[in-house]
């Protein structure tokens, strides 16, 4: 296989010469959404993620990180992914499928070198070893996994009956509403997902946060990006497993996303910082409950961010509970409208022509006004006088 050129970062390993390759700490971690909570610019990310997803390659790009170095395959085949792509755009190498082995010889914070297809430790022993992924290589797995779209659709479909025949109470009847200091009756909710473009999309709707204040409602992770955005989360909802202290400590009420048994595995974490939160059971994803439990609270309007919209997005999100979400959005598709509708509905509003306009009507009435009081006209006296002794002098220079 021919292995793409890429910036080599050359470094001494106790040795005469250089050595070639990407150079950078490893951070190991089997799930990718938590493992980028510690990933530093120019780390060697080692993760083992099947199917890498299109926002899980966003995030491991924006900690900037050295390579990717992936357990198992980045593509299986089972969809058109678009993780590895995004890798390769931004010039980040992936060293795919080395194995479970090797995934457990790789230590925690040991300077490692990729080089080609091999990855090396400190002392130039070779650790792992796998297949560069190449534009070419990802190209042609994205051509071959359309073709099994088809099933992946056939067997979502089959997820979608299932859960409507155990949940239909669920999604006819709503969910019963817990006790909550936050109040959403009447109001527009604001559900935020660490999902799909939500960087973009929050900055997009600034205008209409501002004008609305809607209730800012997070769906684990999604309390970081609003904080990170500049704003602060007034309800956390989740199994609390990829949301940091920082969030969770913010001051806004937590609601445990929990089992339908009752069990709440994230109740732990929150004991252990000291935290209050009210438990929820209930099937299903935490984005659905989040949704499901604005509408209970008689939201006027839910508008989402992040949250898994198009089939892509469902089959991307590679696990078959996300049937639950396609019905949650039959549930309260009255109610929600996604971000990127908000602001393109929101934005017509008030054109910036009619605000140019406004401002020079204002203008011209304190002109006007101005001029017609006693002291419009004092003023207007002063810059005569002052208009005539600048002539007189300008034209003395002139003779």
């Amino acid at each position: 296989m021919k292995v793409p050129s890429m910036k080599l970062s050359h470094v001494r390993w106790g040795r005469a010469d250089p050595q070639p390759g990407v150079v950078g700490a490893a951070r190991v971690g089997r799930r990718t959404k938590t493992l980028v909570k510690r990933l530093n610019p120019g780390d060697i990310a080692v993760i083992d993620h099947a199917d890498l997803d299109r926002v899980s390659a966003d995030e491991l790009r924006e900690c900037k990180v050295a390579a990717v170095v992936n357990a198992a395959k980045s593509s299986t085949g089972r969809y058109p992914n678009l993780g590895p792509r995004i890798l390769l755009e931004a010039g980040i190498p992936l060293l795919d499928d080395i194995g479970d082995e090797a995934l457990a010889r790789i230590a925690e914070g040991d300077q490692v070198r990729l080089d080609g297809e091999v990855l090396y430790d400190s002392g130039g022993q070779a650790v792992a070893k796998g297949t560069q992924l190449t534009d070419g290589d990802v190209r042609e797995a994205l051509d071959a996994a359309r073709h099994g779209v088809a099933t992946q659709i056939d067997s979502f479909a089959v997820n979608t009956l299932e859960f409507l025949r155990s949940e239909r109470d669920l999604l006819t009847n709503g969910m019963d509403v817990p006790e909550l200091a936050t109040k959403m009756d009447g109001r527009h909710v604001l559900v935020v997902v660490r999902g799909y473009r939500y960087a973009e999309d929050l900055r997009t709707l600034r205008p209409y946060i501002r004008e609305y204040r809607p209730v800012m409602l997070a769906v684990d992770g999604g309390a970081d990006a609003l904080l990170k955005a500049g704003y602060r989360p007034q309800l956390i909802i989740g199994d609390m497993d990829s949301v940091t202290d920082e969030a969770l400590t913010s001051g806004a009420e937590l609601v445990v996303h929990a089992y339908p048994d009752g069990h709440a595995p994230g109740a732990a974490r929150l004991e252990a910082l000291g935290l209050s939160s009210v438990p929820l059971p209930a099937p299903g994803t935490s984005e659905d409950v989040a949704l499901l439990l604005a509408d209970a609270c008689g939201a006027a309007l839910i508008a989402v961010v992040g949250t898994h919209w198009t089939l892509e997005e469902f089959l991307d999100k590679g696990r078959p509970g996300m049937a639950s979400t396609f019905l949650t959005h039959l549930r309260v598709g009255t109610k929600v409208v996604n971000a990127r509708g908000v602001h393109q509905l929101y934005q017509s509003r008030i054109s910036g022509g009619a605000l140019l306009v406004l401002v020079l009507v204002a203008a011209v009435t304190i002109v006007v006004a101005v001029a017609s009081s006693p002291a419009g006209q004092i003023l207007g006296d002063y810059f005569s006088a002052t208009w005539h002794s600048f002539a007189y002098w300008f034209t003395g220079l002139l003779r």
